[in-house]
């Protein structure tokens, strides 16, 4: 099949119409046709020589050049696309390294392989054409919410007709139980989009927080307008959801707007996430307040913030519990996504009762180690003392603002609560000796006896073994396994060790066993810092 002047035309008419089909530039089309007439050309004179063909964009005419570099005498690979200046000289009159001669060469008969292997070649070029073209188009789309027609369903996922390109909504990301069935229409969240050798994939999602947001969006004008803004979402989805909303227009409520005339607006968004039960609840900058208000329906009787675990713990009143808990603990469990705190949720009784044991536990403390009768002692633990630690190193001043006591008795409390400290200080070493706990770790600053021996239990030992710890496996923390939050024990976490603080001592261990420059770790956090400017 030569290309002749008869199907030179047609050969432009098949560019353009592939084009249109395939909804490409047709230039990318007429590209793939030379690149597949060049690889013919080149198994009929040759796969080493450089053959080029170029199309014609008005006739439609090919032609077929073959392409010469002229290189130094000593780098010459190829004989059939390289020459040097010498041989060089016979085509131009002064050839410099670099140059390149070009020759017309016969057009080529394309045999049946041949014109078969161009058309492969045209069609992946069309793919690959029509795959970019399709992540370019759904790249920026990312976060918004798209309409289209379910065309399968593949072991549970459903295969989506988005226009121009097909999506995937996994079972994973449905609703319930909802089924859909072919030509159904479907709205779902675009929740990624990445390039695969397989081409672009389109990930949706009807479970995502952010698909019930961007249907308020939708639904309420104020929201599209930026009067009102959502600041957090939190969903156990086809089931119930809790949105926190904020009005930056004193003159507007958010909660009303967000429900509409009627309920007409928060409706349209219910019916299409499948009778989703959704609680509406005005965002406030006090974390107390805002957790106040997403605990709704129940009634919240004290609210007591831990920052520095990030934790926070709220009585409600005997007959709200279950209330607040709410169904297999959902109504806390959405609290805690929506306000980013672990919740504790107690009654006034169990609060009571909770009060009442540590102030029993803090006496009988006072009376042992102290020596004290148990009046004296309940008067401590009233003026607020929690520990020794507090009685033994509290300004004396603070001692003797306590009604009874002078200074001897202010002075004998701290002697006898210093003594106390420093056996169980000893006893602990010793304790921790006998596991066969190192002086490497015993003289490392920043771990207190106790946590010695705790450690020296645990197998740590040695130095070493205290730097290959993770930060979590010493302040514990929180691992989600099957959807659900499940506690990682500390070794260290009884001594109210934080995450930020096993960070640093364990990074120091590194620093001093020479596993880390702290050069570099300066140089990292310099970036980290640049970075969250920026």
């Amino acid at each position: 099949m030569a290309i002749t002047s008869a199907n030179q035309l047609e050969l432009l008419q098949t560019a353009e119409a592939v084009a249109r089909e395939k909804m490409i530039d047709p230039d990318l089309v007429i590209q793939a046709m030379e690149e597949s007439l060049a690889r013919a050309a080149k198994s009929r004179y040759g796969a080493e020589m450089d053959i080029r063909v170029a199309i014609d964009r008005k006739t439609g005419r090919a032609s077929f050049t073959r392409v010469r570099t002229v290189v130094e005498d000593e780098g010459v690979e190829n004989y059939q696309a390289q020459l040097t200046v010498a041989q060089a000289k016979q085509y131009l009159s002064d050839p410099k390294v670099g140059d390149t001669i070009v020759d017309e060469v016969p057009p080529v008969d394309l045999g049946r392989i041949a014109a078969q292997s161009a058309k492969q070649v045209i069609l992946q070029k069309v793919r690959e054409a029509e795959r970019d073209r399709q992540f370019e188009e759904f790249k920026d789309r990312k976060g918004s919410i798209i309409n289209g027609v379910v065309k399968r369903e593949e072991y549970g996922n459903i295969i989506v007709d988005v226009g121009r390109g097909e999506a995937i909504l996994r079972r994973t990301e449905k609703i319930g139980r909802e089924s859909y069935r072919p030509n159904d229409r479907i709205r779902a969240y675009i929740k990624d989009v990445r390039r695969e050798t397989r081409g672009p994939q389109i990930f949706l999602s009807r479970t995502d927080p952010q698909f019930m947001a961007e249907l308020f969006k939708m639904e309420v004008p104020e929201i599209y307008d930026g009067i009102i803004e959502i600041k957090a979402v939190a969903r156990d989805p086809g089931s119930r959801a809790k949105i926190g909303v904020i009005s930056y227009d004193n003159s507007i409520d958010p909660v009303g707007a967000c429900v509409g005339m009627r309920g007409s607006r928060v409706q349209a968004v219910v019916n299409e996430l499948q009778g989703e039960k959704i609680d509406i609840i005005p965002w406030n900058e006090d974390p107390a307040t805002f957790l106040v208000n997403a605990l709704q329906p129940a009634e919240v009787a004290k609210v007591v913030i831990d920052e520095e675990n990030n934790r926070i713990e709220v009585v409600v009143p005997d007959g709200q519990l279950s209330l607040a808990i709410g169904r297999r603990g959902q109504n806390v469990r959405l609290a805690s996504q929506l306000t980013g705190l672990d919740i504790d949720i107690m009654t006034e009784q169990e609060e009571s009762e909770r009060r009442q044991a540590e102030f029993a536990e803090r006496t009988k403390l006072f009376m042992e180690a102290l020596d004290l009768d148990e009046f004296f002692a309940q008067l401590l633990v009233s003026e607020g003392f929690t520990n020794l630690e507090e009685v033994a190193y509290v300004d004396l001043d603070d001692l003797l603002s306590i009604e009874g006591v002078d200074e001897s008795t202010a002075e004998e409390l701290q002697a006898r609560a210093r003594d106390h400290i420093e056996a169980q200080n000893k006893a602990a070493l010793d304790n921790a000796r006998a596991h066969g706990i190192e002086d490497s770790l015993v003289n490392f600053e920043g771990l207190t006896p106790q946590m010695l021996e705790a450690l020296a239990k645990d197998g740590i030992k040695t130095l070493e073994d205290f730097a290959t710890c993770a930060d979590w496996e010493l302040a514990g923390g929180w691992t989600t396994v099957n959807g659900e939050r499940v506690k990682d024990e500390g070794i260290l976490e009884k001594f109210d060790m934080s995450l930020e603080e096993a960070q640093h001592l364990v990074m120091t261990a590194r620093i001093q066993l020479g596993w880390v420059d702290p050069s570099e770790l300066a140089t990292e956090a310099e970036d980290e810092q640049e970075e969250a400017e920026a």
